[in-house]
């Protein structure tokens, strides 16, 4: 994240994101595959990382392997195989859709994980249970903890979808967009921009 200022001189907090050029693979219309879309994809691959039925399904839209191929039901610009998709569709001011896979943190307790406050002061007679769970459940009836028990486990590595960030300002000339807020992910990662 970075931070830019306004016209009124207010300092915005934002994320630049790299979106593009990405190029149409495939055109999915009713007829052939039972709904429509366009599958579009994103950043450059090695043909030796690639396989073989990847690297057909890409000579046919005339372009080299890509790492991300995503598909979008609607679109609003008409788009023919080959086409290239750039930041240009964007405006200042736009309200935007971010969909990523959230940071993974491992295995964490439940004040992490869920929000728990502990058991609170240290009173009696109580020895190491600050950030403990408490009690799960009874004893003879059900003798079992319930599915979706708050518990201790693996936390992030999700999809998450951010909705209505404005986009504050498009740089088409290095496929960048500022975005206003956070958005899910680690620096590096892949993003589904949808407006």
């Amino acid at each position: 994240m970075t931070s830019v200022f306004s016209a009124e001189g207010k300092n915005i907090p934002c994320t630049v994101i790299e979106a593009g050029p990405c190029v149409v693979t495939q055109i999915k219309t009713v007829e052939k595959d039972g709904y429509e879309a366009v599958q579009i994809a994103y950043d450059e691959k090695k043909e030796k990382h690639t396989s073989k039925a990847l690297l057909g399904h890409f000579a046919k839209a005339n372009t080299t392997p890509k790492r991300k191929l995503v598909e979008f039901k609607s679109f609003e610009q008409e788009l023919n195989l080959g086409d290239t998709v750039t930041v240009e569709q964007f405006t200042d001011g736009d309200w935007v859709d971010v969909t990523g896979i959230s940071k993974g943190k491992g295995f964490q307790g439940v004040v992490k994980r869920h929000g728990f406050g502990g058991v609170g002061g240290q009173t009696h007679g109580q020895h190491n249970r600050l950030r403990a769970p408490g009690s799960l459940g009874a004893s003879s009836y059900p003798s079992r903890v319930f599915k979706g028990k708050r518990l201790p486990g693996r936390t992030g590595g999700e999809r998450v979808k951010v909705l209505n960030l404005r986009v504050l300002k498009v740089i088409p000339e290095n496929n960048l967009i500022l975005v206003k807020g956070s958005i899910p992910g680690a620096k590096g990662s892949y993003l589904i921009i949808e407006d």
